[in-house]
């Protein structure tokens, strides 16, 4: 009994030390990373809780251009945002990456956690709001063409703010997941880009599929494609999309949809990846993942 009563205690003392350094290592890593997204950042845009900080790139030519708001991931804005906003740029469009977490961005998944939960989405959809209408407002931008996109947490907050904001011309959603009123979705009025991954331990199929049919069934330009294979945020930065692949073709399919979207140019004849039924397994932190990110 002594002996079990030792063990349990060992396993108790474990875990309180594995807690406590997860919980002191968040303002550990927020002062290691602090100062991270200013040094990634360009521009300042004035917003309803304080200067809200952004990356812009912009077209070689000159306007008025279409427009795309770019949203990250959940640890933040980091160097390959920066780097798919500067690529899509060269396609025409002025292209603005947000910071929606107000200055956090890590690669611990701790603080992602922290980020994501701690962030009210209201004061994101406020910021949003305050993007959009400083995009809106550039003699350089096509007021009336202004698409939103993101990444994991980004592809979620992408889907809330085009039912939030009916204004936006089309939607880009990698990899993000939200469950939604399908009442609500006949207020999308633009064309919505789903890209999955097929292997994705985070975002069950299912919930997938039903996002698509939702969407098809409240009559929304639906264009949504699953990559066999292909785990959770396989379209990695621009090195990846360069090597062709999975990365390099879902890149491929978001161009041409914003091309028909907002530059009006008639889809290409792309080859899309066949949809199959791919074996899928949910894993502890692809749980915990879907837990944060869509249960945001």
């Amino acid at each position: 009994m002594r002996r079990l009563k030792r063990v349990l205690g060992w396993i108790v003392g474990m875990i309180v030390v594995v807690v406590a350094g997860l919980v002191l290592s968040i303002p550990i890593d927020a002062l290691i990373g602090s100062g991270r997204v200013a040094a990634l950042t360009n521009t300042v845009i004035p917003g309803p809780a304080g200067p809200i900080r952004a990356f812009v790139a912009e077209p070689a030519t000159p306007g008025p251009h279409p427009a795309v708001i770019m949203i990250h991931e959940w640890w933040g804005l980091r160097p390959d945002i920066i780097e798919k906003a500067t690529a899509l740029a060269a396609d025409g469009y002025v292209v603005v990456a947000p910071d929606t977490f107000r200055g956090a961005s890590t690669t611990w998944i701790p603080r992602a956690i922290y980020q994501v939960s701690t962030t009210p989405p209201a004061q994101v959809q406020a910021d949003l709001d305050a993007v959009f209408a400083w995009l809106a407002a550039r003699p350089d931008v096509l007021a009336d063409r202004i698409a939103v996109i993101g990444f994991c947490y980004g592809g979620r907050t992408s889907l809330l703010y085009t039912l939030h904001n009916p204004a936006v011309a089309a939607t880009g959603i990698f990899y993000g997941m939200a469950e939604v009123d399908p009442a609500a979705l006949r207020q999308i009025r633009g064309p919505v880009l789903g890209i999955f991954g097929g292997a994705d331990a985070s975002i069950p199929l299912s919930e997938v599929e039903q996002l698509e049919r939702n969407l098809t069934a409240a009559g929304v330009d639906t264009r949504f494609t699953v990559f066999p294979g292909q785990p959770h945020a396989f379209v990695g930065g621009i090195e990846a999309i360069n090597a062709g692949g999975a990365a390099g073709e879902a890149w491929q399919l978001l161009r041409a949809f914003l091309a028909e979207a907002l530059h009006g140019q008639p889809a290409s004849s792309q080859r899309l990846p066949e949809r199959s039924a791919p074996t899928q397994s949910i894993t502890f932190f692809g749980a915990l993942h879907h837990r944060f990110v869509c249960g945001w």
